[in-house]
């Protein structure tokens, strides 16, 4: 891998402002199996040496002027853009996706920096007028954070989280996937670059179950924010109950996509290429379930067609490459399971077929899907898009909301009453109409049932590291 600054690619953990290298797990590039380089296995002790690191840290960070904390993450958004082009290198070789995707990404994940050194300025209490004495609520820090991240999105997840952590007075401790732990290595370089001081951010690499206990059971963290699947999130928030942790939980998702008779066609395939095959189907808010009405059912069918079998697969590096690989053998299998489950349902493939190498999935298209396939009632996590067809809204709204998650929801119609009243009855945290794009730094983004609790960006996403003080002042 070429970077203009080779410095930025650190095979260490990060401690109280110290490197801590120790090569003891192996990353790869999920393309081409090559190994990318070493990072240390965490232990428990470290990772509690962190969460010290961060509480010292903490008694100061907090202490600061909000401007001043908010000129500190400006100066690291600025890093990030100044080496964009490096932080899209690094993305695409541990993750897999496009280098032009990758550096969206990086884009992407400083505009939550930039939105949360603003807010920063933004954080107020109020006085509340009661008889014979002044009520003042106050807003203040949780406390020591830790930050727990995906590998699908390995900048942006570290950024929507830290940013609003560190704008609103608390310090971190994060650990990365350990399969994409470069991202957050080279997230920290920049950090300290830019004059975020030491133990403010501390990253903690290697296995998860040793890291997590460590931070799920400490009483000095006060908040842990995740963003994973529903199983994992499940046992985080039972491991945190001990210590009534203040929670931020980024679920699973099982998103529907709607296409009704009166919807523009074009837009909607559009909506539906950007949803679904973003990162090769592998997040969290992808189109899972594609829904079309009958009268426009085959023209939809025919169009998606044509843009998958456009779409171009192969190594994230490569020119004109829309879809990389999978992060790993247990995703390929999933998606593998799925289709031959569909299909011997009698579902039918209505793309090429490729022949490709093992790290990477067929996109497909498979038409006459059912609730019964096992496609309907779990996520893919891949290049899969199953369409069903539906004949009455009431219908599509009963196939929609039927399933246990609640993550993200599209819809497409021209007809304004309908957006209003189908809007308002799914039941899901995110929902977008006429559009495949549900996130940016200036919407809050979160789900409800199954898919988790909390929310992230916006306004919301800065109070999730808020503590409300009543402060009953009756005069001296």
């Amino acid at each position: 891998m070429r970077l203009n600054d080779p410095d930025l690619l650190r095979h260490a953990a990060f401690v109280n402002g110290e490197w801590l290298e120790r090569p003891d797990l192996p990353v790869t590039n999920p393309a081409t199996d090559a190994v990318i380089g070493c990072v240390p296995d965490c232990s428990e002790a470290e990772t509690h040496r962190a969460i010290s690191a961060a509480e010292t840290a903490m008694v100061a960070w907090r202490q600061r002027p909000n401007a001043e904390r908010a000129d500190l993450l400006m100066a690291w958004h600025d890093l990030m853009l100044i080496h964009k082009q490096d932080l899209g290198r690094i993305l695409s070789a541990e993750q897999g996706k496009p280098l032009a995707e990758a550096e969206g990404e990086v884009v992407y994940g400083a505009s939550f920096v930039r939105w949360f050194a603003e807010e920063a300025r933004r954080i107020n209490g109020k006085v509340i007028p009661v008889p014979g004495k002044k009520l003042f609520a106050l807003k203040e820090p949780v406390g020591v954070a830790a930050i727990i991240t995906p590998w699908n999105f390995p900048n942006a997840m570290i950024t929507r989280k830290v940013a609003p952590a560190l704008a609103a007075g608390c310090t971190v401790v994060i650990k990365p996937s350990d399969f994409t732990p470069y991202s957050a290595l080279a997230l920290g370089v920049l950090a300290e670059r830019a004059g975020i001081p030491a133990g403010a951010i501390n990253i903690v690499t290697g296995l998860p179950v040793g890291i997590g206990r460590a931070l799920t059971s400490s009483a000095i963290v006060r908040k842990l924010s995740f963003t994973g699947s529903t199983r994992v999130g499940a046992l985080l928030a039972e491991q945190c109950a001990s210590t009534l942790k203040k929670l931020s939980l980024e679920l699973g998702g099982n998103a529907p996509f709607i296409v009704f008779d009166d919807a523009d066609i074009d837009a909607a395939v559009d909506g539906a290429m950007m949803s679904k095959f973003r990162n090769g189907g592998q997040t969290c808010v992808c189109a899972n379930r594609i829904l079309v009405q009958s009268g426009v059912y085959e023209t939809f069918v025919a169009k998606l067609s044509a843009r998958v079998d456009a779409l171009k697969v192969g190594q994230g590096d490569q020119p004109g490459v829309d879809i990389g690989p999978m992060i790993n053998a247990a995703a390929l299998s999933k998606i593998s399971t799925h289709v031959q489950d569909a299909v011997a349902k009698g579902a039918r493939p209505t793309t090429q077929s490729r022949q490709l190498a093992s790290q990477f999935a067929d996109p497909v298209v498979l038409r006459d899907a059912t609730p019964e396939m096992l496609l309907a009632s779990e996520e893919t996590f891949g290049p899969v898009a199953p369409v069903f067809r539906f004949e009455t809204e009431e219908e599509a709204l009963n196939l929609a909301n039927g399933t246990p998650f609640g993550l993200a929801a599209y819809f497409y119609t021209q007809d304004l009453a309908r957006a209003f009243r189908f809007g308002e009855a799914l039941e899901f945290g995110l929902v977008g109409l006429n559009t495949g794009a549900v996130s940016n730094a200036e919407a809050p983004f979160g789900g409800v049932k199954s898919s988790g609790l909390g929310r992230e960006g916006a306004q919301e996403g800065i109070e999730e590291y808020l503590e409300t003080k009543a402060f009953h002042f009756g005069g001296l």
